[in-house]
């Protein structure tokens, strides 16, 4: 088939514009992830049939497609069409024409975001501590909690001792009973460096009275610093809110620029056909499998602010939120809108009448040769792939100026 085309500078001028814009990357994930512009999305050719109607919910959004020359575009255009969108171009010249444009290109996967959390840090001046200061705090039995914000498996494959697995937007929500004393000091890790961040300033912003720190680097500065880790670890933070946190989260949010509405408001966004909505419960999966509203999809959600560009591939979408605490979508929802989206947190509708039971939607992995592998998976990564990894997330803040695009904001 025939795909009409659309040149950068259109697409460059609708991410500038916020307008709705769905720019995909239809190689597989491991080459996409050598370089692509700053908001494309990965979706393979071969498998939109199993992710574009999950990750693409209005059938006219634009679309705009990209490869790097390899003709992968007519073949996902086709696949879409069948599908029943109707809105589907290509990019002018693929990856090499944004390139010639003179725009920027990132490299791995999650980008933004990452970018994001490094604007953060430079911002806020997060603070931090070495892997040698944290384990020798370890060693000489200090008043220190470690919380571990990562998803509950990667916890699970390798921790810093004695942590405490509190997957990202649980932190407000868990952390006074994982650090019930005031003067104990939190130390919040990762695999790297974004999540650790995040979770250290959101425990900030909402005003928990504790020191928090982050560990710098995470589990990859703490291997490439020779200290030992944990495997199989199974401790969970259990509910117990940091003193005002339901109301500090609220006002975080409200700072950021989000928006409380109900289910009446949010019927009349449902009913905006021109516009992309997309529907995140940010619980923990045993609690969306319990019962959920209906039409909410399930997103963790630390992992969705780590992971917006597969979640919510359309930019200027908009995002409703629901939680029956409120407190995980508030923190959640100050993020996303300080990465420049429309997001909303939906107020109640947890009438058990009303909800639905059974387990997320579970789109299928990649296969493993066309998957990227991250350098903080495993155990058996090369210190010089970790070492990589971090002097590229050192330099996002430039290359974020240089490009110019992203809208981000930090309260």
């Amino acid at each position: 088939m025939t795909v009409p085309s659309v040149t950068p500078s259109q697409v460059r001028t609708a991410l500038l514009l916020r307008q709705e814009i769905a720019l995909l990357d239809v190689r597989h994930e491991a080459t996409f992830a050598t370089g692509h512009p700053l908001f494309a999305a990965n979706m393979a050719a071969d498998r939109i049939a199993l992710e574009a109607e999950a990750r693409l919910p209005r059938k006219d959004v634009p679309i705009v497609l990209y490869d790097a020359g390899e003709g992968l575009v007519p073949q996902a255009a086709e696949r879409l069409a069948a599908l029943g969108y109707s809105n589907v171009r290509q990019l002018d010249g693929g990856l090499q024409g944004w390139k010639s444009a003179g725009y920027e290109v990132f490299e791995d996967v999650n980008s933004y975001a990452k970018a994001f959390g490094e604007l953060v840090e430079s911002r806020r001046h997060t603070p931090s501590l070495a892997a040698e200061e944290v384990g020798a705090l370890i060693a000489g039995g200090a008043n220190i909690q470690i919380l571990d914000v990562r998803r509950f498996d990667e916890y699970a494959t390798m921790n810093i001792p004695g942590s405490i697995s509190v997957p990202g937007a649980e932190l407000v929500l868990r952390a006074g009973r994982a650090a019930p004393d005031p003067e104990t000091t939190i130390i919040v890790n990762c695999a790297g460096r974004t999540r650790s961040i995040i979770g250290t300033q959101s425990l900030i912003n909402a005003g928990v009275t504790n020191k928090v720190v982050a560990l710098r680097n995470g589990t990859i500065g703490w291997t490439l610093a020779k200290q030992n880790l944990e495997h199989g670890s199974g401790r969970r933070g259990e509910i117990g809110a940091i003193a005002g946190g339901e109301t500090n989260a609220r006002d975080v949010a409200y700072r950021a620029g989000v928006r409380h509405i109900g289910l009446v408001e949010m019927t009349t966004l449902q009913a905006q056909a021109d516009r992309t909505l997309y529907r995140f419960d940010v619980r923990s999966e045993e609690e969306y499998t319990a019962g959920h509203l209906a039409g909410f999809r399930h997103y963790a959600g630390g992992q969705l602010v780590q992971e917006v560009d597969m979640a919510a591939p359309v930019r200027g979408a908009r995002i409703v939120l629901t939680d029956d605490r409120s407190v995980r979508a508030d923190m959640t929802a100050s993020w996303l809108a300080q990465m420049g989206w429309e997001v909303y947190v939906l107020e109640g509708g947890y009438d058990a009448a009303a909800l639905e039971v059974g387990p997320p939607l579970v789109i299928p992995k990649p296969d493993p040769s066309h998957r990227y592998r991250r350098p903080y998976e495993g155990t058996d990564v090369k210190e010089s792939a970790m070492q990589a990894y971090l002097d590229w997330e050192y330099g996002l803040v430039d290359q974020l100026r240089r490009d110019a695009t992203h809208g981000f904001f930090v309260i």
